[in-house]
């Protein structure tokens, strides 16, 4: 099931995303004594991260039963300043008491394939058999369409099903990154992407409404197996959405 909510800004934007974290939250510790989450990286998620790190929201979260995991990370040392990580780290889990074995991050400083290898072995200790299926995983999208580090025209669109977790060459950037692969993503429970700004504008309608092509869109092959799928993104980025 698809969704898209537009709200005023960006401001509005972490506010919602922030409510529909701690509701999940709150549901998925009651049913199944945990919650995990798939964060991801750039500015709009930040201001989302320093809103749950405080109050109201941060009370309203059983921190010690929440497990962190990430969607991509990039190529980096945890304190490089475009570690997504980093960013994580200092605008909400040094500020909340999530127990430090119950935060995954992947090893952006290892070699990128043996980063990729050892996420995705992280990710089947916790998940056990079957698909990774994690509570929520927070997507962005950039302006060129890609999510997480599944980028146009890159080899990790390609991946094979029962991979979960990949290293990825960003052909435009010659940069590797480390990725959730679009088949990992589909087996959560909810995902929810957040777009904010007019440079997104086109991107986004393209996407949602333009005929299927993932390897120029890559953020259309996602589409939960058995979830929930959220657009949450402010009037800017929706601008040139069809109504």
């Amino acid at each position: 099931m698809s969704d898209i909510q537009i709200v005023a800004d960006a401001d509005a934007l972490a506010v919602e995303a922030a409510h529909r974290i701690v509701t999940t939250a709150q549901e998925a510790i009651h049913e199944n004594g945990r919650f995990s989450l798939a964060l991801s990286g750039g500015s709009t998620p930040e201001r989302l991260y320093r809103l749950l790190a405080g109050k109201p929201f941060a009370e309203q979260i059983d921190w010690a039963k929440v497990y962190v995991f990430w969607g991509d990370e990039r190529c980096v040392p945890p304190d490089h300043p475009d570690s997504n990580y980093r960013m994580a780290h200092e605008a909400l889990l040094a500020h909340v008491p999530i127990p430090a074995g119950q935060i995954h991050r992947i090893y952006g400083e290892d070699d990128p394939g043996e980063a990729a290898q050892a996420y995705e072995k992280a990710l089947r200790e916790f998940c056990g058999d079957g698909p990774p299926r994690l509570d929520l995983i927070l997507l962005g999208m950039g302006d060129d369409g890609h999510t997480a580090s599944l980028f146009p025209h890159s080899a990790a669109l390609d991946a094979p099903p029962d991979r979960w977790v990949v290293e990825n060459l960003i052909p435009t950037k010659q940069v590797w990154r480390v990725t959730l692969t679009a088949s990992a993503i589909n087996a959560a429970r909810q995902v929810i992407f957040l777009v904010s700004g007019p440079e997104k504008a086109e991107r986004l309608q393209q996407v949602l409404h333009s005929p299927y092509r993932p390897h120029d869109l890559p953020a259309q092959l996602i589409h939960p197996a058995n979830g929930k799928l959220l657009w949450l993104v402010d009037e800017a980025a929706a601008q040139a959405v069809n109504s």
